[in-house]
């Protein structure tokens, strides 16, 4: 186990939406998702906020699988495709490069072999105050 499987087993709000982890290590991460009723907006498909958390988990769980503790600096996300109730979605990400205590990190959200989103953060390690 690593760092990244430590914080999700803390990780209260992600486990609460249904948001599986199926690998975190060496830069990598994923993380599935159900859509569920809860989940779809007034225009029958999944609240972009829902597919930004499952991203979002995603990116954490692979910053933090090479340990140490490192949080998000900023992200944003374009939706490619509308996610539908039911629909399963896979966060796949990847570290894309890292420099001094700052990282960048790509993550796609697919609906099987469809882009749903993509996603991109970026880290810093996270040093607690004095």
């Amino acid at each position: 186990m690593n760092q990244a499987h430590d914080m999700f087993a803390a990780d209260r709000a992600s486990r609460a939406l249904g948001i599986e982890l199926r690998a975190a290590d060496d830069g990598r991460a994923e993380a599935w998702m159900r859509v569920t009723p809860a989940m779809v907006n007034g225009h029958g498909v999944a609240h972009g906020g829902y597919v930004f958390l499952l991203a979002d988990t995603a990116f954490a769980l692979a910053c933090n699988s090479r340990g140490p503790v490192t949080v998000a600096a900023g992200a944003d996300i374009t939706f490619v495709r509308p996610a539908r109730e039911g629909d399963l979605l896979r966060a796949l990400a990847e570290e894309r490069t890292r420099y001094g205590n700052s990282g960048v990190y790509d993550v796609t959200v697919h609906r099987g072999d469809e882009v749903i989103a993509e996603f991109r953060g970026r880290s810093r390690v996270f040093r607690a105050p004095r």
